[in-house]
This record gives C-alpha cells, sequence and structure tokens, in this order.
C-alpha cells in the first residue's frame, strides 16, 4: 500500500510554502506588464482542474459518483476563480472571495485527503486549496474587485441555494457532496459542530458568521470614506 497523507506533515508543510510562493509571485506579478498573462494563466489551471481531476482518478480507478460532478464548496470557489481571473465579473469575485476563504482555505489548513505525495491527486488537492485562496485575496487587492455592499447576504443565498441543490443531489444518487450526510474522516471543522443532521445547519450559521467577518474591513474602509466626504 502506498503511504497515507498526514496533516502537518512534510508533504503538507510542503504545499503550504508553495502557496505562499504563488501568493508572493502573483502579488509581485500584479505590479508588471505581466499582471494580466499570470491572471489567466492561473485561471486557466483552476478551470482545468475538474475536467483534470477526472482523467486521473480514472486512472487510479477512483472516479465515482462521489466526485463526477463539479459540486463541493471547493469545486464551486476554484471555478468562481477561474472565472474571475479570466472575465473580471464582480460577482464571481465576491463568490471566490467568501467562498474561498470561508471554505477553501480550511481544506488547505485541515486537509481532508488520503493520497501522499507525490500521488497525483495530491497534487490536484493542493493545486486547488492553494490556487483558490491565493486568487481570493488576489482579486480583492490586487485586481481592486472588493465587495459590494449587501455582499454578504447575496452570498448567503447563493450558498443556501446551492446547499439545498446538494441535499436533492445527495438524496437522489447517495452520495454525500458538502458532507452533508457524514463528516470528513479526518479532523476537521464539522467535529466542532455537533452530530448529524445538526451539524448542517450549524455549518450554514458559521457560513453567516465568516462571511461577515470577511466584509469587515471593506465595510469599515466604506464608513471611513464617507466620513472624510462628509466631514467639513
Amino acid at each position: 500500500m502506498p503511504p497515507a497523507f498526514h496533516p502537518n506533515g512534510p508533504s503538507h508543510q510542503a504545499a503550504l510554502l508553495a502557496t505562499l510562493g504563488l501568493f508572493i509571485v502573483m502579488m509581485v506579478l500584479a505590479r508588471t506588464r505581466y499582471a494580466v498573462i499570470a491572471q489567466r494563466v492561473l485561471g486557466t489551471l483552476l478551470l482545468a482542474l475538474y475536467p483534470a481531476g477526472l482523467v486521473i482518478h480514472a486512472y487510479y480507478g477512483t472516479l465515482s459518483a462521489q466526485m463526477v460532478l463539479p459540486l463541493q464548496y471547493c469545486d464551486i470557489a476554484t471555478l468562481a476563480g477561474g472565472i474571475a481571473l479570466w472575465t473580471r465579473r464582480q460577482f464571481w469575485c465576491e463568490v471566490v472571495y467568501f467562498f474561498g476563504l470561508a471554505g477553501t482555505l480550511q481544506g488547505l489548513l485541515t486537509p481532508a485527503l488520503i493520497y501522499e505525495f507525490p500521488d497525483l491527486r495530491y497534487f490536484m488537492f493542493f493545486l486547488m486549496h492553494g490556487g483558490v485562496p491565493v486568487t481570493s485575496i488576489y482579486v480583492v487587492t490586487a485586481m481592486r474587485h472588493r465587495p459590494r455592499p449587501g455582499a454578504v447576504m447575496r452570498m448567503m443565498g447563493f450558498s443556501v441555494a446551492w446547499y439545498a441543490v446538494i441535499a436533492v443531489i445527495n438524496a437522489i444518487l447517495g452520495v454525500n457532496y458538502a458532507f452533508q450526510c457524514a463528516k470528513p474522516p479526518q479532523v476537521s471543522l464539522f467535529d466542532q459542530l455537533g452530530p448529524w443532521p445538526w451539524y448542517n445547519f450549524s455549518a450554514i450559521g458559521l457560513g453567516l458568521v465568516f462571511y461577515s467577518v470577511l466584509y469587515l474591513p471593506f465595510a469599515f474602509r466604506k464608513t471611513r470614506t464617507l466620513t472624510h466626504l462628509t466631514t467639513p
């Protein structure tokens, strides 16, 4: 049997360092004439992860109904990140910002992964869970697509609608997208949210908290700007 992945082990630490390196490179290139090229390269990589993942899992014989559809929280964030980097559309910038930092970042720090380096599935996992948080920060800093007023409620509506669709698909296919039917086997934030099925409601409530916290820097910025403009 191949070795199993261990969170906080050498391969996990290497992935974290690689993610930090990608962030630094993207922020440096954002100040150069190569900014658009860098955005599109990263955007293309994110969009290619889903079809590439199907091929790789088929090669290893691990392709199943559980992963054949791009419906996980991180899948949505990945596709949104690729679209945002290519189109600069505000909605997708907000989706990748909130989804990426509220959810995908958790996967980077507490990976629900069993495949160890140099398994191709290891690379797929960390390309996604590293590339999305980098994109989340990049779109609101280098690209200056900051969340608009009402973004928290907009993203909560989008999240709840997506969660409801996933619940129907899980019931029809007998799968566990978004970990609605069972928690990840690895240690994760789900372990602190109560037993099934109540942790699903806790997760939605926690999402509202995370989204609100992520919006605070921009809310304060708007308040300071308004105060400055109205002060004689």
